[in-house]
C-alpha cells in the first residue's frame, strides 16, 4: 500500500500537541511498519525530527500560507503518488482529496462557540477550522479522535457515525521520573527555585490561564508556606496583562517563565516539580496529564470534558471557573506526604498510554484489517495489532 501522512509543521522548532501526535505516530510507524510505503508530507523547518527510511520518504512542500499548503499545494503533490489513502492528521485537511481521506479530529470545540481572546494567530486559526471541518468530515472515509468525551462530542454535532474511531494518544518513551542530576540540570538552564508548581499552559482561552492566576492568587493566602509557580509558554509582558487584568501584579516575585519547553527538556521539568496544574476549561485529550503522572508528579486537572477519562482515578480534581476551590485543593496535595504505591499506581497507569498502541491500532484501519500486509518487525499483523 502507498499512504500519505500530513505533518506540516512537525519540522518547525516549537511543537504542540498536534505536532507531537503527527511526530510520534510516524516515528512508530516506522518501527512497526517495514513493509509499506509511506509518504510524509511536510512543511521545510529548522528542526529536521524525523529521518528517512527505505519505506518512509519526506516530502517537503513550500507555500505561502497554512491554507495554501494545506488546500492547493498537498493535494497538487498527493496527485503525483497515487496513493491508496491520505491521512491528514491536524483536524483539516484538502476539501479535494486525492486518496481516500482519514482525518484525525482532535477537538471540535471551534464547532460550538465563538472564539474571544487569544491572538490574531489562533483567532484566524479558529475561523479556518470552523469552516474546513464539516465540509472534510463528510468527505473523510475514516475519521479518528482521541478520547470518548470527544467522540461523543463529534456524534453530538454531526449525528451518530460509524466513521467515527477512539485510538488514545501516548507518552514518548523517554518520559519517566528522572534522575537528581538532570533534574539539576534542568534547574539551573532554566533557573528554576528547588521546590515549585508547575503550569504547562498558554494563551489560548481554553488553557485557562487567567483562571490559574486566580487561584494561585488565593493559595498563597491559604498556604502557611507557598511554593512559586513555574508557567511555561508566555513571556513577560503577557503575563503582567494577565496579572493586571485580575489586580495581582505582585505575584509576579513568585512567578518564574520558562517560555517554550522542548520536549526533551519536560521529562526533568514535570519531575522537579512538586505539583503540575492542568484546569483547563476543556481538553479532547491532555497530553501533559499522563507525562506528569509517569514522571511521578501529583496532577491537579479539571473535572470537565475528557480529563476524568484521561486521569481516571489517579488525578484529583477542581471545578476550572472556581479559583478558590482549585487554591484549597492545591493548599491539600501539597500538605500531605504521598506514599510510594500512589506514585506507583499512577505511574503504571499512564504507563498503558504508548504511542506504538497508537500506530498499532491506526494500522488496522490503514489496512482494514487485512492479513496481506504484515508488519514484519515481530511477525504481528495488521489484524492482531
Amino acid at each position: 500500500m502507498k499512504i500519505g501522512i500530513e505533518a506540516q509543521r512537525i519540522f518547525r522548532k516549537k511543537k504542540h500537541g498536534m505536532d507531537i501526535y503527527a511526530l510520534e505516530l510516524i516515528r512508530n510507524l516506522q518501527v512497526i511498519d517495514q513493509l509499506n510505503e509511506y509518504y510524509i508530507f511536510v512543511r521545510p523547518g529548522e528542526d529536521r525530527c524525523l529521518e528517512e527510511t527505505d519505506n518512509f520518504k519526506i516530502i517537503e512542500i513550500k507555500a505561502l500560507t497554512y491554507a495554501d499548503w494545506e488546500q492547493i499545494q498537498l493535494p497538487l503533490e498527493a496527485s503525483k503518488l497515487e496513493l491508496d489513502l491520505l491521512h491528514c492528521t491536524s483536524n483539516t485537511a484538502p476539501i479535494f482529496s486525492p486518496a481516500p481521506l482519514y482525518v484525525t479530529l482532535h477537538d471540535i470545540i471551534y464547532l460550538n462557540q465563538s472564539y474571544s481572546g487569544g491572538s490574531w494567530y489562533q483567532k484566524l486559526g479558529h475561523y479556518y477550522r470552523k469552516w474546513i471541518v464539516p465540509i472534510v468530515f463528510e468527505k473523510a472515509k475514516k475519521v479518528f479522535t482521541v478520547s470518548h468525551f470527544e467522540k461523543d462530542e463529534i456524534n453530538r454535532h454531526f449525528g451518530e457515525s460509524n466513521k467515527v474511531e477512539v485510538i488514545y494518544n501516548g507518552v514518548p518513551n523517554g518520559f519517566y521520573p528522572q534522575p537528581v542530576e538532570k533534574i539539576g540540570a534542568i534547574q539551573v538552564k532554566y533557573q528554576l527555585p528547588e521546590n515549585f508548581i508547575f503550569f504547562l499552559g498558554n494563551t489560548a482561552p481554553k488553557k485557562n490561564l487567567t483562571g490559574m492566576l486566580k487561584a494561585y492568587a488565593n493559595y498563597r493566602q491559604l498556604s502557611s508556606n507557598p511554593l512559586p509557580i513555574v508557567i511555561a509558554e508566555i513571556n513577560e509582558k503577557e503575563l503582567s496583562k494577565y496579572l493586571d487584568s485580575i489586580e495581582e501584579s505582585s505575584l509576579i516575585d513568585h512567578i518564574y517563565l520558562t517560555g517554550y519547553v522542548n520536549q526533551n527538556d519536560l521529562p526533568a521539568l514535570y519531575s522537579a516539580a512538586d505539583l503540575f496544574m492542568y484546569p483547563s476549561l476543556r481538553e479532547s485529550f491532555g497530553i501533559p496529564i499522563i507525562e506528569a503522572m509517569i514522571c511521578g508528579t501529583p496532577v491537579i486537572t479539571s473535572n470537565s470534558s475528557s480529563m476524568p477519562e484521561i486521569g481516571n482515578v489517579h488525578a484529583e480534581y477542581i471545578e476550572p471557573t472556581n479559583p478558590i476551590s482549585i487554591a484549597t485543593k492545591m493548599t491539600e496535595v501539597l500538605s500531605k506526604t504521598e506514599n510510594e504505591l500512589t506514585t506507583w499506581e499512577r505511574f503504571k497507569y499512564a504507563s498503558t498510554f504508548k504511542w506504538e498502541t497508537t500506530a498499532r491500532k491506526m494500522t488496522n484501519f490503514y489496512f482494514n484489517k487485512n492479513v496481506e500486509y504484515v508488519l514484519l518487525t515481530d511477525s504481528v499483523s495488521a489484524e492482531s495489532a
